[in-house]
């Protein structure tokens, strides 16, 4: 049994890392498949490590720009689907085109809320989406199986893009890297920090309009005033100009220049310390699929304070200390909490530990790859219930 993998949508950091680590981790023999032949960019296959089973082929038109990944998706994928394999994978929905079966997974909530994607109109990010949701739709209506990352992206873009009752689905978390795994967080009380050495929140996520960063800032800024030793650090792209602007504007405001730090994304492979230097953690998002920072400050062991917008509540349960990200006021009253009491900090952190274990690459392999196997072999079942009736009729 052959399975491939469509790279040409895998762009972004988040998707490149779930391909890496899928292939990472996976042990498809055990399921019956013999070789998998993923398609990509020179990126993307710089970033997964080689495998007996695995075929890495570079597609030098998915290393350009839209243009022409979208003529190879549309001339040149099916084609070389049905020459290598028996089921083809998209992680990225691209379009079915003519082979089957096609097995797609949903990463990208953004398209199906048009609350958030209000928040970018008239940009090439509105653009972006508009054009992104009829495409996705009709790759999940067309697929014969589709992968969701939570139960919420499930039910709530299974509704919006009118994916058939018949189409099967599935759950299938992404993995939290080993290296973000520490230990439940030592809670220190708030008399231990000092405007020196404050108390400090960490915030990993590129600046978008959802993010909600400038929110944040005000309310750090406000704890700040009141006379608690608190500061942030803002980890993440400007990928959002206008976004970006009003973080700057918000944080001269406040003059928060002292207490509160920007930076670029880091690398990757480079947060696990960082985590772990953090006294506390904060999400502002209001739009998400599975936001893997904040499975990873869990993983590290980190308390968190968390926007009430599903699923963030799904994932953290009773773990998070929840607030309206789009009310400074509820922010900072969430952070006041947490910063006040270090015994509620401290269980915070082993529940959000514990619920952080359910996120493994192994799990998300072994089951990817057993979808996949089960759909290449039911439609390998049935031609060949096709071809044995087609030729008791021709007898």
């Amino acid at each position: 049994m052959r399975i491939g993998i469509d790279g040409s949508n895998l762009r972004s950091g988040g998707l490149i890392t779930h391909a890496a680590e899928l292939l990472r981790h996976g042990d498809p023999l055990r399921h019956g498949i013999t070789r998998v032949t993923l398609w990509g960019s020179a990126e993307l296959l710089r970033r997964v490590s080689p495998r007996p089973w695995l075929d890495l082929v570079h597609v030098a038109m998915l290393d350009g720009p839209l243009p022409g990944r979208v003529a190879w998706q549309v001339f040149m994928r099916s084609r070389l689907a049905r020459a290598a394999c028996d089921v083809l994978f998209s992680p990225g929905a691209t379009p079915p085109g003519t082979f089957r079966p096609y097995v797609a997974m949903s990463a990208n909530m953004l398209p199906f809320d048009p609350r958030e994607t209000g928040r970018y109109r008239w940009t090439r990010g509105w653009l972006r989406a508009l054009l992104l949701h009829p495409q996705q739709a009709h790759a999940f209506r067309e697929a014969d199986a589709v992968i969701f990352l939570t139960e919420f992206a499930r039910t709530t873009i299974g509704a919006r893009a009118r994916i058939p009752a018949t189409t099967r689905t599935a759950v299938i978390p992404s993995g939290v890297s080993p290296r973000f795994l520490g230990t439940p967080h030592v809670s220190r009380p708030l008399s231990s920090y000092s405007a020196e050495e404050p108390f400090r929140f960490l915030y990993v996520s590129d600046i978008h309009p959802y993010k909600h960063q400038w929110n944040v800032v005000e309310a750090v800024s406000r704890l700040r005033h009141e006379g608690l030793p608190v500061a942030l650090d803002l980890i993440g792209d400007p990928v959002h100009p206008a976004s970006s602007k009003h973080l700057r504007h918000t944080l001269a405001q406040h003059r928060g220049e002292t207490f509160i730090r920007i930076f670029d994304q880091f690398p990757h492979e480079d947060l696990p310390p960082i985590y772990r230097d953090a006294a506390a953690f904060v999400f502002a998002s209001t739009c998400e699929n599975l936001p893997m920072t904040l499975v990873e400050a869990m993983a590290s062991g980190l308390p968190v304070a968390s926007s009430d917008t599903r699923p963030m509540p799904d994932i953290l349960g009773e773990a998070g200390t929840y607030f309206d990200a789009e009310s400074a006021s509820s922010i900072e009253a969430a952070l006041r909490r947490l910063v006040l009491d270090a015994e509620g900090r401290a269980a915070a952190a082993r529940r959000g530990f514990e619920e952080a274990s359910k996120y493994s690459w192994e799990r998300n392999a072994d089951d990817t790859f057993a979808l996949l196997a089960d759909v290449a072999r039911t439609r390998l079942q049935e031609r060949g219930a096709t071809h044995r009736q087609s030729t008791t009729v021709h007898r």
